[in-house]
């Protein structure tokens, strides 16, 4: 049985309204598709710009014993700054891991021939590749050049730090062990401090004994009774012999008393030396002028020499003269 009510097929109902047409849908579609795709390429163009695929590149081969961290893609860092990638790791026919690195030849410049290159893998994160230039004064680094990775293993010192650890544990236990010889100090040390708190305190340590200890305070104290006697007797000696020094009939007094006589004693000798001083210098003054007189008399005989030698050739020359006298005596006045 048919139901009337229904409508025809393809017939709209009353309360829809017809569907709009979109022109030139297709077309569109593939615009956007198409700017989808450039969108999409230029995205990887753009990546791989800023990753830096189309910079020119400098090769560097690092050789190490094990590859273990490293993976391609993997930064080369100066100071802290990207400046090369791993780009493939390979074995070597000596056995040993050899890493190429892509280098960029803008920061090649970085890197010289006396460069180091280490690989440091710490116990937390990833392991890194780093470069480091002490003279940068050397020569560039060429072109494919071969250098040997340093490895710094952290995780490589555990065992070591556990060895060490274990040991420590075990000398620990062996100083705290019942009859280990830190037990027997800290025995030894409650011991003496025990006998510092009893009745002989630091004497009954020294001595091990309190009655000892009680003997040698006895001794010490009839020592300095004997001591405090001495002492009085030695004030009493000291202010008996001030007062025989120093006292009004003392030593001291004569002594002042024969001073002032030494002193009145010296007084006159002095007058007496000024006396003889005056009478020297009279001396000297006599003593002057004889030595005056005496030149003048070595004058004068020199001038009567002169005139005996001029006499003497005169009476030889008489003698000369006259022989047949014979009286040649002279007389002088």
């Amino acid at each position: 049985m048919t139901d009337t009510n229904q409508p025809e097929p393809g017939t709209p109902l009353p309360d829809q309204a017809p569907a709009r047409v979109v022109p030139n849908a297709e077309f569109k579609a593939a615009l956007l598709l198409i700017l989808l795709g450039v969108l999409v390429f230029g995205s990887v163009l753009y990546l791989m710009y800023a990753r830096g695929a189309f910079d020119s590149t400098q090769k560097l081969v690092l050789m190490a014993d094990d590859s273990d961290g490293v993976t391609v893609g993997m930064d080369v860092t100066f100071s802290g700054f990207a400046i090369g990638r791993v780009r493939r790791i390979e074995l070597s026919p000596e056995g040993k891991a050899r890493v190429v690195v892509d280098v960029t030849q803008k920061d090649a410049h970085w890197l010289r021939s006396s460069s180091i290159f280490t690989l440091e893998r710490a116990l937390v994160g990833g392991a890194r590749l780093r470069a480091f230039t002490g003279i940068p004064e050397d020569p560039p680094l060429e072109e494919g050049a071969m250098r040997n990775l340093l490895v710094g293993d952290a995780t490589a010192e555990i065992p070591r730090v556990l060895a060490a650890a274990k040991e420590l544990v075990q000398n620990l236990t062996a100083l705290t062990a019942s009859n280990a010889a830190l037990d027997l100090a800290l025995r030894n040390v409650q011991t003496a401090t025990g006998k510092l708190n009893g009745p002989g305190g630091a004497l009954g340590m020294l001595v091990g004994d309190d009655k000892s200890a009680r003997l040698l305070v006895e001794r010490a104290t009839a020592l300095l009774t004997n001591v405090d006697r001495m002492t009085v007797k030695a004030d009493s000696l000291i202010g008996n012999a001030d007062r025989r020094v120093f006292g009004q009939q003392g030593v001291m007094t004569d002594a002042q008393a024969t001073i002032v006589q030494l002193n009145a004693l010296l007084l006159e000798a002095r007058g007496s030396l000024k006396k003889m001083d005056a009478v020297l210098v009279e001396a000297q003054a006599v003593g002057a002028n004889a030595r005056v007189a005496t030149n003048d008399l070595g004058a004068l005989r020199a001038d009567v020499d002169i005139n005996l030698r001029k006499i003497e050739q005169l009476v030889n020359e008489i003698n000369r003269t006259w022989p047949f006298a014979r009286d040649t005596e002279i007389k002088l006045p």
